[in-house]
């Protein structure tokens, strides 16, 4: 997917693919439910963190994907044979759960956005959703999939256009932007947890690094028993599509609570119990159209309903990912279902387990906030392996984490390690 292209233009097109797509899906619905929370409960008092945390996801996912590209191999099966079957099963097993949960949350928050538009049985749109969602993903090729995936990254353009024609406090945007604020109480470590933790999500590790294997897979690239051919013109590319997708993922996350924090926390809406209230936030985009408040619901609801597509499929597949590596079983979206039964199994069974989620009475828009949460809770861990192998010369050679990437990523632990800490120091 990554050959040569005449205009400089055409070859940096052609060069995006799993940074871009990984970036995408971290603005998935949990990201647009807690952007928006935090901008509507605090302001722009948490802005800050868009801008402190480009640095950090950018190393930690160009990490993830140096793995996959160095080592042909996804991060699940490097820690197998590096460190152990316990240590690979307990990553397995922390993936599975913070996962599962997400893409149920997400598919919950499409169903009570389709709502907004076409009101019908909630149930039936979470059916419909996941039917779509495991359709295309089980039965679809992975080059065209991959394709779509790019063009779903568009429905964020909304906030980004909403923060252009608002009139802004730009002074204060500024300053909150570059000069952190930090308050030592539960709700707003708690919110702060769930911020960075689906701005640096553990499906974002996995499913990068397997899908520069895909990569290399469509390249023939892989040659069995041995290294991938991988040299430092690929690491190059990989690193304009890791930036890329990292970049624009903050850009948004930026503009959801710039957004959200002038239209909502600026005329007194403290807290978003329900996708319509989220919807608010952008009806100053349509403010001179009738029905204004109907389409400011459309056009939200075609964002989480895009990003979700998008997402979910990310967050399965990267379960499944790990579990096949565990396992040692086939694992590749460019395979067949007769190839990869038990692959295709685990996408299938991770995302049910997720739409039952939605049966049991929990609100979608707190779920997804709690899921984001988890995940903050749930990478900590995960960042200290991560960290280990990238920087280890006798997996990575050459390709080993130089010292600037290594104190990224290790700041980026001690950084959500200090979160999770602090969250549940508070509350107890």
């Amino acid at each position: 997917m990554r050959s040569a292209k005449t205009s400089p233009f055409g070859r940096f097109l052609n060069i995006l693919g799993p940074g871009l797509v990984t970036g995408a899906a971290d603005d998935d619905p949990s990201g647009i439910a807690t952007y928006s929370q935090t901008g509507a409960q605090f302001g722009y008092g948490q802005l800050w963190i868009a801008f402190f945390t480009l640095p950090l996801m950018t190393a930690i996912q160009e990490a993830c994907a140096r793995i996959g590209l160095v080592t042909g191999k996804g991060i699940v099966a490097v820690v197998k044979e590096q460190y152990g079957r316990s240590i690979a099963y307990g990553v397995v097993f922390l993936v599975l759960v913070a996962n599962t949960i997400n893409l149920g949350a997400d598919i919950g928050a499409m169903a009570a956005a389709a709502e907004l538009i076409i009101p019908a049985n909630f149930a039936i749109w979470t059916l419909l959703f996941t039917a779509v969602i495991l359709l295309l993903e089980v039965f679809t090729s992975y080059r065209l999939y991959a394709s779509i995936l790019k063009w779903l990254a568009l429905t964020l353009l909304s906030y980004v256009i909403t923060v252009i024609i608002v009139p802004q406090p730009w002074a204060t945007i500024l300053r909150a932007t570059f000069v952190p604020h930090i308050e030592f109480n539960f709700a707003f470590l708690f919110i702060i947890t769930g911020v960075i933790g689906t701005t640096i999500s553990p499906y974002m590790f996995f499913w990068e690094a397997n899908e520069e294997v895909e990569e290399e897979r469509a390249r023939h690239l892989l040659v069995r028993g041995g290294r991938p051919n991988v040299n430092r013109r690929d690491i190059r590319n990989m690193r304009i599509d890791n930036f890329t997708g990292m970049f624009s993922s903050n850009i948004v996350t930026w503009c959801i609570i710039v957004t959200t924090a002038t239209v909502l926390y600026g005329n007194g809406v403290r807290d978003i119990a329900t996708s319509a209230d989220a919807a608010k936030a952008l009806e100053p985009l349509v403010r001179s159209f009738p029905n204004a408040g109907y389409i400011a619901k459309v056009i939200f609801s075609v964002g989480v309903i895009g990003l979700g597509l998008l997402a979910v499929p990310v967050l399965s597949g990267s379960a499944s990912y790990a579990v096949a590596e565990a396992v040692n079983w086939q694992a590749s979206l460019s395979y067949k279902l007769k190839r990869a039964h038990g692959f295709y199994g685990v996408i299938t069974i991770a995302t049910l387990l997720g739409l039952s989620i939605n049966f049991v009475g929990i609100d979608p828009i707190k779920a997804l906030i709690v899921t984001a949460v988890i995940n903050g809770v749930v990478a900590v861990p995960l960042i200290l392996l991560i960290a280990r192998i990238a920087a280890n010369p006798e997996i990575m050679g050459e390709f080993r984490s130089g010292w600037l990437s290594n104190a990224f990523v290790w700041v980026t632990f001690l950084f959500m390690g200090a979160a999770a800490i602090g969250m549940f120091a508070t509350y107890f």
